[in-house]
């Protein structure tokens, strides 16, 4: 029975850092209380089978509320949960991926469109700019970069949206809001301009298609 309760004791004083820790970075991150919800629960099926021995609290956790994130259709890049939590980007990716597979959760996948408010709102980028963003990705179709990451895409596409409206943002300020780097935003825009026929030295030009 002493036993029996230690590990009841021991088990609950884990739920109760996790869940404050949970707490903690969501708040800090703005989240809505239907995903750190969700997150908490994400937490207690991996305590309940087992999952997180060998694990820090703080990878489970935030690898929890990552999966919420997406689980919700408001995804946030692995940076972002990194940035507000105690532990790295890439132990949160391994956690996760063990997670999902474990836990046999069916995660949606992200788009481009998912996390184009989002970002063009951290730029401080006009609503005209954020519209042509979304139409870029919707033109060039479901499957036409459907290799590349969701974030690149969704950061050239508002790099290149931006250059249109005349409220241009550098490379680097699109790939440290997008979490990815300045060559990927660099040759996503290459990519979507080319796709559109755009001229890729100034982007209001449309270039005559040859016959």
């Amino acid at each position: 029975m002493d036993n029996r309760g230690r590990i009841r004791d021991g088990k609950e004083r884990n739920l109760a850092t996790a869940l404050t820790e949970l707490k903690r970075i969501s708040t800090n991150m703005g989240l809505p209380n239907s995903i750190a919800k969700d997150g908490a629960m994400m937490y207690r099926k991996a305590v309940d089978m087992k999952l997180i021995r060998g694990r820090s609290i703080e990878g489970v956790v935030a690898a929890s509320l990552y999966m919420a994130c997406r689980m919700n259709h408001n995804p946030r890049t692995l940076d972002d949960i990194g940035k507000h939590s105690r532990t790295g980007r890439k132990e949160i990716g391994r956690t996760y991926r063990f997670l999902a597979k474990e836990l046999e959760v069916n995660v949606p996948l992200s788009s481009p469109q998912d996390y184009i408010p989002r970002f063009c709102s951290s730029l401080g980028l006009p609503f005209n700019v954020q519209k042509e963003a979304l139409e870029i990705i919707n033109g060039i179709g479901d499957m036409a970069m459907v290799s590349r990451g969701p974030t690149g895409i969704a950061g050239a596409a508002i790099y290149l949206s931006a250059k249109r409206h005349s409220n241009e943002r550098t490379q680097s300020d699109v790939a440290k809001v997008a979490g990815v780097t300045e060559v990927t935003i660099r040759n996503r825009y290459k990519e979507l301009c080319e796709s559109l026929n755009y001229d890729y030295s100034n982007p209001k030009v449309v270039l005559k298609q040859e016959e």
